[in-house]
């Protein structure tokens, strides 16, 4: 993945808008790839599913809690993508208080599908998800790559460590450093 751009792709969002009104004021907006990357560094997190539990209370809160460290070291965003569709990923984000992070829908899996990371989970239930990995990717392409270890479908356990964000905050400190 090093080196290689981003795939492009739109992802179906659903996005706040007053003038809708009534007691759910969304509506739908696409967002391509270059809308999520292009012209900007960014942390690029993905993972199983939204409020499953390593990832609500481990990866997601601590990426939030630490986006100030990201930010002074020159990362425009955080972004959190998983085989979810907006609705899930708008609920999970609006249940973790987000402030710092945002979320990708990728409803369909087509990102992950192009980025390599679609993995079977269908001994949890959960049909075709991503694997847990991270990525700095900067104007669309990808410089660091953070994968955790294992990748394989219907994997009897859930890594969990490569892709946490203490993990990629050292790593670009040592880089800054260098």
């Amino acid at each position: 993945m090093l080196g290689k751009k981003v795939p492009a792709v739109t992802f179906r969002t659903r996005v706040r808008d007053e003038a809708v009104g009534g007691p759910n004021p969304f509506r739908w907006q696409d967002m391509t790839s270059d809308d999520y990357f292009k012209g900007k560094k960014v942390v690029l997190f993905s993972l199983p599913g939204a409020f499953t539990p390593t990832c609500s209370t481990y990866q997601l809160p601590d990426f939030e809690k630490l986006a100030p460290e990201f930010r002074a070291l020159g990362v425009d965003e955080i972004y959190c993508l998983s085989v979810n569709d907006a609705f899930v990923m708008n609920a999970w984000a609006k249940g973790q208080n987000l402030e710092n992070v945002k979320v990708i829908p990728d409803g369909s899996g087509e990102f992950t599908r192009k980025m390599g990371m679609l993995v079977a989970k269908d001994n949890l239930g959960f049909g075709m998800r991503s694997w847990r990995y991270a990525a700095i990717v900067n104007d669309g392409v990808v410089e660091q790559w953070f994968e955790e270890e294992g990748y394989s479908d219907n994997c009897e356990s859930d890594p969990y460590g490569v892709s946490a964000p203490q993990n990629i905050l050292e790593n670009l400190k040592s880089r800054a450093a260098a």
